[in-house]
């Protein structure tokens, strides 16, 4: 499932790509990845420019000169890929749909632009979805009063973040670090990798975490995430960004995929487990539950 890192490294693209660029046509072939009126899409898709393109957690937003909004959550399959002539981005789930000729059998909706380039919304298993919503309606949308602050914002402090842990304080640290109500865009990656990191086991129960640790986790939460966002993310195969390189996040994971192997920071052997109905990884000798 494409994470937050993934999901910024389509908005950097995207954003670099997109804005004054004016939509000329769309089409899609199944109703709930696009659920939006004809007459909604005449008025205020056609025609319209782009202006800006901004990330919520795991939803991207594509703004357009008409004071309307396209919201786009990629869920587990999703990916977007804009093509034109001598360029091609893609970012999102990494299947061949990213470096394949397109439209193929998993796009849902195609947006034709005036000057001959195209944006292709693809998703394998149909649950992704684009909703051209007004600009300002976007924040009352349900997932956006849900969803939790987000982790590389500089208004989250260590207060705040122990504050919105505790409130699930009976939950393991990882579920509750998973929650996109207590704090967006965190998966399984960069849970598994940032509790390794605060050195706390991923079952332990959010009462038991000391503070300390609590802030400690913060951090590596943060460090992790920049470091995928700078690596382009964590997917390992069919990945393309704006430069045309590859997502290479997990060629430096500390944990995550590395049962067998020794913990680089002790030595003893990585296990797999399974917490919060997740696949887990940690490291045996410095996570005790």
């Amino acid at each position: 499932m494409p994470e937050l890192p993934e999901v910024e490294t389509v908005r950097a693209g995207l954003q670099g790509l997109l804005p004054g660029r004016v939509f000329g046509a769309v089409e899609h072939n199944w109703e709930r990845s696009f659920p939006n009126a004809p007459s909604d899409v005449k008025q205020f898709l056609i025609g319209a420019s782009v202006t800006a393109v901004r990330r919520r957690a795991k939803v991207l937003m594509i703004d357009l000169s008409t004071d309307y909004t396209l919201v786009i959550h990629l869920k587990m399959t999703g990916q977007l890929v804009f093509v034109t002539e001598g360029a091609r981005f893609g970012a999102g789930h990494p299947s061949d749909s990213l470096v394949g000729n397109l439209p193929d059998r998993s796009t849902r909706v195609e947006f034709s632009f005036t000057d001959g380039s195209h944006l292709f919304f693809n998703d394998q298993r149909k649950f992704g979805w684009v909703r051209l919503l007004p600009t300002p309606e976007v924040p009352n949308i349900d997932f956006m009063k849900k969803v939790g602050p987000e982790p590389l914002e500089s208004d989250l402090t260590d207060e705040m973040f122990i504050a919105r842990l505790q409130r699930r304080k009976n939950t393991s640290i990882k579920a509750a670090i998973l929650d996109q109500t207590v704090i967006a865009g965190i998966g399984n990656i960069y849970a598994d990798e940032s509790l390794w990191g605060a050195k706390i086991h991923p079952a332990t129960l959010v009462k038991d975490v000391p503070k300390a640790k609590l802030k400690t986790l913060l951090t590596e939460i943060r460090y992790v995430l920049n470091l995928s966002i700078e690596k382009g993310g964590s997917s390992d195969r069919n990945y393309v960004n704006a430069e045309g390189k590859k997502g290479s996040y997990l060629q430096f994971a500390r944990v995550f995929r590395r049962e067998g192997q020794a913990c680089p920071r002790c030595g003893a052997i990585i296990i797999k487990t399974r917490v919060a109905g997740r696949g887990t990884h940690l490291c045996p000798k410095e996570q005790k539950l």
